[in-house]
């Protein structure tokens, strides 16, 4: 069975959903998801989740098949072309990879990196199963990029990325685009960037989770799991400690209602509550995973054994767990308000400008090892 009505279904059901381009939607309907993901069956393949494929020794997951949701809205942000050159950073299962050379063919060439050997293996074991010429997957730290066949027209990292690479931008064309899950103070953001004289500045924007880049190129993150099968995993934007909060959520929350932003649609109103909080919330953390009534991601406080998450129920919801969760919960719709007074900035409406030298610093200025982001909205 070639599962071609799981394919179509799952693509008609993402569009309902969002925006997907024709090449992109083309590309999802061609190529057999369910051929990267042997370990599951084909029917668990077609839905819109991501699949974990690889553990580290301590049971945490570090490679997977990425949700078909985001994996088309980076494709669409990243608008590949026939004959056009990619580089992609992360190979996982080579399901992207593949998509990638249906978009660039004919005449086109994909390259992918991954830093574990078995994950390229088995990367190439998949797209010679599944059939897929014109792509080379090749076991280097994806840092470095690839410059023995650079410049490249595009280049896509499908791992999150605490900086921008100095070698990804010296590897693109003038004209190139770069697409990257890119670390915002502990929340990623989709960022699709170009060139702008001596800096870069985004195009498109938009929220994402990603498994973060290992290697010397991680950054500062820490994860810490929850709670396995289903995965539920915190990420803080850097060290600090934090006390038992999986104990707490197995407890009864308090819950307090969020009195605006009712109206804003769930999905918006989280992620754009998690920049908001991101650049003013010392506390903050992000949960990623089984929540509520499906896989997806949310924003909260931490501090303590005490937690507080931004839930959708019927409206928006502070969920607090622990002995301080009702004080955090009611702290977090308390940024919620004023988020909402501040007429609601969205991650979409986001633009971040990455500069390769020293800024004037201000509120929105984040300095990483090698490119200081300045982020503004409008």
């Amino acid at each position: 069975m070639d599962f071609a009505a799981e394919r179509a279904a799952m693509v008609a059901a993402l569009r309902v959903r969002q925006p997907i381009g024709e090449p992109v939607a083309a590309a999802m309907l061609a190529v057999p998801r369910h051929l990267f993901v042997p370990s599951v069956a084909p029917e668990e393949a077609y839905r819109d989740q991501p699949i974990v494929t690889k553990r580290d020794a301590e049971g945490w997951p570090i490679s997977s098949s990425s949700q078909p949701a985001i994996m088309a809205t980076m494709l669409d942000q990243l608008g590949v072309r026939p004959g056009h050159r990619v580089l992609e950073i992360g190979a996982g299962t080579g399901y992207n990879a593949a998509l990638l050379a249906h978009l660039t063919g004919p005449g086109g060439r994909v390259v992918s990196v991954d830093i574990d050997e078995d994950i390229v293996a088995g990367a190439r074991e998949h797209l010679a199963a599944a059939g897929v010429a014109g792509v080379e997957v090749i076991c280097l730290d994806g840092a470095g990029g690839h410059p023995g066949l650079a410049p490249y027209d595009r280049l896509i990292a499908t791992v999150g990325v605490w900086d921008l690479a100095p070698a990804w931008l010296e590897q693109l064309r003038g004209d190139g685009r770069l697409v990257a899950p890119l670390d915002l103070r502990g929340v990623q953001v989709s960022a699709a960037m170009e060139r702008a004289g001596d800096h870069w500045v985004s195009r498109t924007v938009t929220p994402c989770g990603f498994m973060r880049m290992r290697g010397p190129f991680a950054g500062t993150e820490v994860l810490k799991e929850l709670r396995r099968d289903p995965d539920l995993v915190m990420t803080l934007p850097e060290p600090r400690e934090i006390g038992d909060v999986a104990a707490a959520l197995d407890a009864p929350p308090a819950e307090v209602a969020v009195r605006t932003a009712a109206d804003a649609t769930p999905f918006a109103a989280i992620m754009g509550m998690s920049l908001w909080l991101a650049l003013r919330e010392p506390r903050l953390c992000t949960v990623t995973g089984k929540l509520g009534r499906g896989f997806g991601a949310t924003v909260g406080l931490a501090e303590g054994d005490s937690i507080a998450l931004l839930l959708m129920e019927d409206s928006l919801v502070a969920h607090g767990h622990g002995p301080e969760g009702a004080v955090l919960a009611e702290e977090l719709a308390a940024h919620v308000e004023a988020w909402d007074e501040a007429g609601r900035p969205q991650t979409d409406h986001l633009r971040i400008e990455a500069y390769q030298g020293p800024v004037p610093s201000g509120p929105m200025v984040i300095e990483k090892r090698h490119t200081t982001l300045v982020l503004g909205f409008g």
